[in-house]
């Protein structure tokens, strides 16, 4: 990968990077980030924003309050593509042929549209190609 390949990232490493109970997967995440911030090639998506806000509010054992968990989102709306129906039916036929969710497939047609050559996440299977997109678990 070239220091300037798009990279999007789920919402499960946005989730770690703010979850003080997980201190190893948390530095893990934070360095990911820091260097997606720092050569410019950071990529999400208004569903990993959604899933970011609602799971820091409300799943973690640590909530972030709803100020600090919005002006995160805030912050990371400077990577976020745009979502249209073209996306869903790109998802559509990627959730047929990788054979994953149609949430997960979803975020495959959107790292697609955003020019990503990876996505970063846990939930995905580490080292599958799908729709020419690597799958990178960084807490492998």
């Amino acid at each position: 990968m070239t220091p300037t390949a798009k990279t999007f990232i789920d919402s499960n490493i946005l989730i770690y990077a703010n979850d003080k109970d997980e201190a190893v997967k948390q530095s893990i995440a934070i360095q990911a980030i820091d260097e997606l911030w720092s050569n410019g090639a950071g990529s999400l998506s208004v569903q990993v924003l959604q899933e970011f806000y609602f799971n820091i509010t409300r799943k973690i054992s640590k909530r972030i309050d709803k100020a600090e968990a919005r002006a995160i989102v805030d912050e990371y709306s400077e990577w976020c593509g745009v979502t249209t129906a073209h996306e869903v039916q790109s998802a559509f036929r990627i959730e047929n042929t990788a054979k994953i969710s149609f949430w997960d497939a979803l975020i495959v047609a959107c790292a697609q549209k955003n020019g990503a050559t990876r996505i970063l996440s846990e939930d995905l299977q580490h080292g599958q190609i799908i729709a020419g997109i690597e799958i990178v678990n960084p807490f492998r």
